[in-house]
């Protein structure tokens, strides 16, 4: 298969988004390579604390072993194949035991004991062959507590994967004054029928919100106004909404910056620092944690979004975290993650929950527009309409320096190209 014919610098085929054969390769070129987002260190705070996980096509358990470690197994037992956790999540106590023959595995995936071993006498299924247990995922690391795996052993380390868009996770925890952060265990999950790249595209377009969010942009915002007429300030959970509905000129004076691995940073547009008492008293934290100089360099941070390519973005400021796990060419399952800022006060967790809520939720108001954009999406490129998807706005006017292109305007689509320009790379390495 030649994927450069379907990449070009300003559009790209349709069939990158429809076709099975592609799908395919990008489940052996791309996710089943990579680094993967697995979850978080907080989702398995005890020995024997598993959670199920989906690498690609391969079903994989994240494991807290004895030592307090962190490994990442297949969930297949090496007798007769059968998934060895059956739920999403829980405590395995000191062994996985296998629901179908009772083969039991050590939390490291080594085999622990093979029932009726007589049975196995002069063949190759002995304790002593490391075939017989759980296979470990070729690489496990993680940083600042987020944990990823990769399940070739050749490729760039974490460090080099994540590269400039590690500051997601360190703008995360640095509004922690412990530093830390931990995961809130109710996941919004949503079934997208669509491919996965429509949401990754989504993220850092600045040009769509002023349209698809429109309806609910314009109507926080009037109850916005009415109220700070009314009562001198309304809640920040209006502005959440209100931002939305910014205009073309507002959108178009966000930058952002797309990196060699088709990361990407969206900047700050919502202003999300006011001076209520919360706020105060949170920063009055934070400067007790980490100084003055380093508080203001934290809150001063611009980002709104960042993108780890192809499946991992962050929007740190709110302590939200979005998953994809591609399922098939036209569905893509999304897991929705937040996070609590530990040693913060209670009033900035609710702050942020808002917003994870507002956006996010089976009743939101938000992302149910982006579903429709992105399912209509797929139904019209499986048409007879046309063979090209354009990525031409600003094409050509976007500056690049040392491999990062920084977008000239917000609402460039040098985001959507440079995107691409990752993905064929991955597509085409052997």
């Amino acid at each position: 298969m030649d994927v450069t014919a379907l990449v070009e610098p300003d559009r790209v085929h349709k069939t990158v988004y429809t076709d099975q054969q592609i799908f395919d390769r990008e489940m052996e070129r791309i996710w089943e390579r990579i680094w993967v987002y697995c979850g978080h260190e907080s989702q398995v705070p005890n020995a024997g604390d598993y959670y199920a996980v989906t690498i690609g096509r391969q079903p994989m358990v994240m494991i807290r072993q004895p030592d307090m470690s962190v490994q990442v197994l297949y969930n297949r037992c090496p007798h007769r194949g059968v998934q060895v956790v059956g739920n999403l999540k829980g405590n395995t106590g000191s062994a996985f035991v296998c629901s179908y023959h009772a083969w039991s595995f050590h939390l490291d995936g080594s085999v622990r004991a093979i029932p009726l071993a007589k049975g196995y006498e002069g063949t190759r299924m002995t304790r002593d062959n490391p075939d017989c247990g759980m296979k470990r995922a070729a690489r496990v690391d993680s940083y600042r507590g987020f944990v990823f795996a990769s399940l070739v052993d050749e490729g760039p380390s974490l460090a080099e994967f994540l590269g400039e868009a590690k500051i997601a996770f360190d703008d995360m925890c640095d509004r922690s004054p412990l530093g830390e952060v931990e995961v809130v265990p109710i996941c919004h999950r949503v079934m997208q029928h669509s491919n996965w790249k429509f949401f990754m595209e989504n993220q850092l377009d600045a040009l769509h919100p002023s349209v698809t969010h429109q309806s609910t942009g314009i109507s926080a915002g009037r109850v916005e106004k009415r109220l700070k007429a009314e009562k001198g300030a309304a809640p920040l959970y209006y502005h959440y909404l209100s931002t939305f509905a910014s205009s073309f000129e507002q959108w178009d004076g966000v930058q952002t910056i797309n990196f060699p691995h088709g990361h990407g940073i969206l900047k700050a547009y919502m202003g999300l620092r006011p001076r209520d008492p919360d706020t105060l008293e949170y920063e009055a934290l934070l400067k007790n944690a980490y100084g003055e100089a380093k508080t203001e360099e934290y809150l001063s941070r611009s980002i709104h979004h960042v993108l780890v390519y192809p499946y991992l973005s962050v929007q740190s400021p709110l302590q939200q975290l979005r998953c994809l796990r591609p399922v098939g060419p036209d569905k893509t399952m999304s897991e929705i993650w937040h996070f609590r800022l530990k040693g913060a006060p209670e009033a900035i967790y609710r702050r942020s929950l808002w917003y994870y809520n507002l956006v996010n939720s089976p009743a939101t108001m938000i992302n149910a527009d982006d579903l429709e954009n992105w399912t209509k999406g797929q139904w019209g490129l499986q048409s007879n309409g046309g063979d090209w998807v354009s990525f031409h706005r600003y094409f050509g006017d976007d500056r690049e320096e040392n491999g990062v292109t920084y977008s000239n305007h917000g609402t460039s689509e040098a985001v959507m190209r440079n995107q691409f320009k990752a993905w064929a790379r991955y597509m085409q390495d052997r």
